[in-house]
């Protein structure tokens, strides 16, 4: 008896060295273990911007980066501002039909430069005041006869009222518009949602093999067990993956397209507050025009329209369908020998979607000594080049990187992330760089977007070291249709860009267009507006760059 129990106590003993030995192993090798369990979904790579793979996958760094860091207390911060506001029925959601808006201190005659105040307290369909804000409202004044309108200031007192401001920046009859765009509840709904998924748009890739092409699914994200071609980028951690067609190298794909899932994060109560019969509802209805005069006001001299001039909110208006800043004085550039002059000599590089393609069509329509130089690409999405080799003056279009979607095929022979375009300008006081963003990251998680721009900020601020003359300009996205499905594209989702952009770089020595306050002010209620807004776009740009 005594033999077993020491026989037992000997062989536990060994069992506990044993175990201390392979928690040791285990210890010294935590870290290589990891590293394999999460690269052993491909053994295929393709970096985009290395001319070989390594042998396994990379991935990024697993400790939060300065960037993940910030772009954690960007989401944190509009966290805080847009709440979780669950509701129970549309019943108690915010109603435009029983809101209430008064003006504070009503006059008979405003003079020009007055402020007009607008008191709006919420109500739900059963008339009962909201306790909260949140309300997603869009403000305009506007004089049709005069091709005048601008937009206004909200403030949100968070407890159901609201402050609505009007500058009046012309004389002549003035009518008021409030549109409720979304309840606080939508809001909320939409907010939850765009932090989740990344499959409400999925793209298709297409191969070279040898003749003949195939197909594979890709995306930013893939849930498959499929051996997968990455596209990575790993200075910047942007990352493209399609799914490897067999006996196909990655180095083979050639072009993308994009079409839409169908997949919703919203519940059903939720995508009937948000249908399009409820979107843009009127809150001023009935409310008459207000009379503004001159009042022998003297306008105030302002100070040409330069680089780096901080932009308020509002940020002008139209009259006779020209844009006027509020905050500087811009010239009217329509003279072709005039804009010839300004563009003598400068290298432009336009970098975004395709509302700035408009602007490069725009040129080509307005100055004909400007000819496109065929660089035998095909399709709306090509590279576009415009010459004018007697002044020297190079205009360049180029798709911003992944994602981009559109369901016609687009090639991607040379596709780069906005930041790596910037890396590739040598820069001088004759180049000017614009770029826009934003309309094609709206359907992917917000971290997406705020990673991009802080990546952009910094290529901008490494161009500048090298080439502190050139010129950068920030065009801010367009409003869109009304009727755009809001989950995936709506104007929501640009309004939260379009803050987020102007707090990143507000700080940054770079020219503003706000095409966001622009669109509103001439309620081009498109994703491409009309002829005369983007010629207003381009005269701001040309006042900045002349």
């Amino acid at each position: 008896m005594a033999s077993s129990v020491t026989t037992c106590k000997i062989l536990l003993f060994l069992m506990l060295v044993l175990a201390a030995y392979i928690i040791l192993m285990a210890s010294e090798n935590l870290s290589k273990f990891r590293s394999a369990f999460i690269l052993s979904t491909s053994s295929h790579c393709l970096d985009t911007y290395k001319s070989s793979c390594p042998e396994t996958p990379v991935s990024f760094a697993k400790e939060p980066t300065e960037t993940d860091l910030r772009i954690k207390e960007i989401i944190e911060q509009l966290d805080h501002q847009i709440p979780y506001r669950p509701f129970s029925h549309v019943n108690t959601t915010t109603s435009a039909a029983h809101s209430v808006a008064k003006i504070i201190n009503p006059k008979t005659t405003y003079c020009t430069g007055d402020h007009l105040d607008i008191l709006l307290e919420v109500r739900d369909y059963l008339g009962h005041r909201k306790q909260y804000g949140g309300d997603f409202l869009r403000p305009r004044i506007s004089s049709p006869d005069l091709k005048a309108g601008a937009s206004g200031q909200v403030t949100d007192f968070n407890n159901g009222t609201y402050l609505v401001s009007f500058t009046l920046f012309w004389a002549g009859k003035v009518s008021v518009s409030l549109l409720l765009m979304h309840p606080s509840e939508g809001v909320s709904a939409l907010w939850k949602a765009r932090k989740k998924g990344y499959d409400k748009v999925i793209f298709t890739g297409q191969f070279a093999k040898g003749i003949s092409q195939v197909f594979s699914e890709c995306g930013l994200v893939l849930n498959t067990s499929a051996e997968l071609c990455q596209y990575l980028d790993h200075r910047d951690q942007e990352a493209f993956y399609c799914e490897k067609p067999q006996q196909v190298s990655c180095d083979a794909l050639t072009h993308v397209k994009s079409r839409n899932t169908g997949i919703s994060y919203l519940s059903i109560k939720e995508k009937n507050l948000l249908h399009k019969s409820n979107v843009g509802v009127e809150i001023m209805r009935g409310f008459e025009p207000i009379m503004v005069s001159q009042c022998n006001n003297v306008e105030t001299v302002k100070e040409k329209c330069q680089i780096g001039m901080k932009s308020p909110i509002p940020s002008g208006h139209s009259l006779q369908g020209k844009w006027n800043p509020a905050f500087c004085k811009l010239t009217q550039l329509s003279d072709v020998v005039v804009i010839n002059g300004c563009l003598k000599g400068k290298l432009i590089y336009l970098m975004g979607d395709s509302t700035l393609r408009q602007w490069i069509d725009h040129f080509s329509n307005s100055v004909k000594t400007l000819k496109y130089f065929d660089l035998h690409g095909s399709g709306p999405f090509k590279k576009y080049i415009l010459l004018d080799t007697e002044r020297h003056i190079h205009i360049q279009w180029k798709k911003h990187g992944h994602p981009f979607f559109t369901d016609k095929f687009y090639s991607v022979k040379d596709n780069q992330y906005i930041t790596r375009e910037i890396d590739g300008v040598a820069g001088d006081r004759n180049t000017v760089i614009v770029i826009t963003l934003g309309q094609h990251l709206r359907p992917f998680p917000i971290d997406i977007f705020i990673r991009r721009v802080i990546n952009i900020q910094r290529a901008i601020r490494r161009l500048w070291l090298r080439s502190p003359e050139t010129r950068v300009i920030l065009k801010a996205e367009n409003i869109r249709e009304m009727d755009a499905e809001a989950e995936r594209v709506g104007n929501f989702h640009g309004y939260i860009q379009y803050l987020i952009i102007r707090d990143i770089f507000r700080d940054l020595n770079v020219g503003f267009i706000d095409a966001w306050d622009m669109t509103i002010a001439y309620d081009s209620r498109i994703l491409h507006p009309p002829y005369n807004v983007v010629k207003n776009q381009i005269n701001m740009f040309l006042n900045y760059i002349c």
